[in-house]
């Protein structure tokens, strides 16, 4: 069995995006604290620092390049001349050198800081000792130290890093935008209804379990509820994926921050704050981003050995250099460049934004994502256990087929016994009802317990029965009940004056997207199995018209879980898909277990994922999209990975002798092109679900 992740108890602080602050502007934040707090992303190197701050900080040290690049010596093509000669220009290039070192450089060596602190050197330590080394020895030389400063080199260093850091943590952020715009859902204040029967408008946070506010037309609803007075259309697409408005009427559930369509209703609250559905998506995405994966493991790992190796292999550098005879300056320059140019920003990118952008397309679609560690494990399902009940099926009792006997038609039978069976309490009995293109007045209703019901429908006595009531009363049952009642079906006959005028079949209602999930299933070579407490002519009934071939029958729930670890021990690696109540032990035995959300029930603490809006056909994506964000992973990793293995030797010099040398500037290029690749390739994840 495999491990669950506790997710009891939202506190009010993970909250503060989706409630407290409906009122407050947003258009600030830049995605600066979805990328600055992203675990997983280097260790939280940009801890302290947002979006904004990094584009401050390249624009500024941007400018004080300028003069730099043209007061200094040693430029490419010009050797010891500068572009513009002025006295004192040493001096006035450590002032400005000073300056973007402290204020540009400033990040840098705050994470330097924070890592040797967690004793975990990371790509802020290498960053920070490459800047430091240029400018404590371009300093130096200044003062008398002999060599050639290179204070354009540290200048545009510093300029590369603050760019890819900025672009770095601006695809992080808006691949993480999905908080936000969930957040932004919800609106800023509630028309709720007073004693008086008048409204005031008051803040979400005053709401309470009870109250009754009034949502017009074209409005936000303020809270989860059901639906007191009136109906309407309401379009949960932001929430639950699904683009068709769901028609809502008295007594039906509605979530907050959903749209309220063309009729103004009255809604019992039900659900606020961080007991909302609204509160719970965001809290789960939230969670599943921060999460580390073991891919993300791997890559921080080879993170850290990469900067250790780094930091090592810029000081073999520097005194193989000086032992082969070249100058300080160029030694210094060759290890400061394989400093650079090892820096992990594409091995730190390459899970957490593929992670950020998954988890953000799997809740734009209705997909929530509680264990990063099963979701990772759906790309390799290759069987998916269906509970048949409210999974496969609605739950319900539909109307399957309707027998005429004798002259009234479908229709008039199934107004008659609609029009008895509208006043029968009945569970079973409400299909019928439902079904009816039309319905009659009723004198003289009575029950017939465990039997059915009767009454007078213009002047006939009328009767919805059941086989029993048949044999106790010694009416023969017209021919073709045995075959209208196959497969597990329940029947019932319709008497007009004691004599059968007509049978009626009722089933478990086969939802309309299971066929197609099953389909789907199959086409990617996984096997769909059903799981049911029903008899097995039910069950083939269902699997046949599903097109499932393996199913179980008459499974007691105690037994469930032992069929799933059955199913599991033939080498398959198993998802279970229930309602995540009644399911809960198959659901924790399964290798990836999925829950059906069931409207604002999400969550369901055994399942790793929750189908919000209850299809079965998100099955087949969840596998899909587990496949293709794992695809993405290697993909990144391979060139992360890849990428150092060519750079690292050639910063090194190994190809000096050939007329191949980098200088610190272009190994920042080459480390900020590599982060940019990667931020890119999985910004084309968009592109394949």
């Amino acid at each position: 069995m495999h491990e669950h992740s506790e997710h009891a108890g939202h506190s009010d602080q993970a909250m503060q995006g989706a409630a407290p602050e409906h009122g407050s502007d947003r258009s600030g934040h830049d995605g600066s604290h979805m990328g600055g707090g992203h675990a997983g992303h280097g260790g939280g190197r940009h801890e302290g620092h947002s979006v904004a701050d990094f584009r401050r900080r390249f624009w500024v040290s941007l400018g004080l390049t300028v003069p730099v690049i043209l007061l200094s010596l040693g430029l490419p093509f010009l050797g010891d001349r500068r572009i513009v000669e002025v006295a004192g220009a040493d001096s006035i290039l450590l002032a400005l050198s000073t300056a973007i070192y402290v204020y540009g450089g400033l990040p840098f060596l705050k994470g330097l800081v924070r890592e040797a602190g967690a004793r975990r050197p990371g790509m802020m330590t290498l960053v920070a000792v490459a800047i430091t080394v240029a400018y404590v020895y371009s300093t130096a030389t200044v003062f008398g130290l002999e060599g050639m400063p290179f204070f354009w080199e540290l200048a545009t260093l510093v300029d590369i890093m603050l760019l890819g850091h900025w672009i770095e943590m601006r695809s992080v952020g808006q691949a993480s935008k999905a908080l936000e715009s969930l957040a932004r859902l919800m609106p800023s204040q509630a028309h709720r209804r007073d004693a008086d029967g008048g409204t005031s408008d008051v803040d979400l946070e005053q709401l309470q379990p009870g109250d009754v506010v009034v949502v017009r037309p074209g409005e936000k609803i303020p809270a989860d509820g059901d639906v007191l007075e009136g109906s309407t259309s309401v379009d949960e697409s932001m929430l639950t994926g699904e683009s068709v408005p769901v028609s809502k009427s008295q007594g039906e559930r509605v979530i907050g921050g959903s749209v309220n369509g063309e009729g103004s209703i009255a809604v019992t609250v039900a659900r606020t704050g961080a007991e909302s559905f609204l509160s719970q998506v965001i809290d789960l995405v939230r969670e599943t981003q921060e999460s580390k994966s073991k891919t993300q493991d791997l890559a921080d790992r080879a993170a850290m050995w990469l900067t250790i190796v780094a930091l090592g292999g810029g000081a073999i550098t520097f005194a193989v250099w000086l032992a082969l005879g070249e100058s300080l300056t160029y030694a210094m320059e060759r290890s400061v460049t394989v400093m650079v140019i090892a820096c992990p920003h594409a091995l730190g990118l390459a899970i957490p934004l593929v992670v950020a952008i998954s988890t953000a397309l799997g809740a734009g679609n209705g997909l929530l994502v509680r264990d990063r560690m099963a979701f990772e494990n759906a790309r390799l399902i290759d069987a998916v256990i269906f509970d048949k009940t409210g999974t496969l099926t609605l739950a319900r009792f539909g109307v399957e087929d309707v027998v005429p006997v004798g002259d009234l038609s479908r229709e008039q039978i199934l107004s008659l016994a609609g029009s008895i069976e509208e006043l029968s309490e009945h569970p079973i009995a409400r299909a019928i009802p439902d079904a009816a293109p039309h319905k009659s007045e009723v004198q003289d209703f009575k029950a017939i317990p465990g039997k059915g019901a009767q009454g007078r429908v213009d002047g006939d006595q009328i009767a919805v029965v059941s086989p029993g009531y048949l044999s106790e009363e010694g009416i023969r049952a017209p021919a073709g009940a045995e075959d209208i009642s196959s497969g597990g079906r329940t029947v019932v006959f319709v008497l007009k004056n004691q004599v059968a005028v007509g049978m009626i079949s009722l089933s478990d209602v086969v939802r309309p997207e299971s066929a197609e999930a099953v389909r789907r299933l199959k086409e990617m070579g996984v096997e769909p199995i059903m799981l049911t407490g029903d008899n097995s002519a039910v069950a083939e009934r269902v699997a046949r018209q599903l097109g499932i071939e393996r199913f179980f029958a008459q499974v007691l729930p105690a037994d469930k879980a032992t069929t799933v670890q059955r199913i599991r021990s033939e080498g398959k690696v198993v998802a279970m898909v229930g309602d995540g109540v009644n399911d809960a032990p198959p659901l924790a035995t399964a290798d990836v277990g999925i829950a059906i959300g069931a409207g604002t029930d999400v969550a369901v603490e055994t399942a790793d994922i929750v189908l919000v809006r209850s299809d079965p056909r998100d099955v087949a994506t969840v596998i899909s999209l587990a496949r293709s964000t794992y695809g993405k992973m290697r993909q990144n990793l391979a060139w992360a990975t890849g990428y150092n293995v060519i750079a690292i030797p050639l910063a090194a010099g190994v190809l000096a002798g050939a007329g191949v040398v980098l200088s610190p500037a272009v190994g920042g290029v080459l480390m900020s092109a590599s982060t940019v690749i990667v931020a890119i390739n999985a910004r084309m994840l968009r592109l394949r679900t």
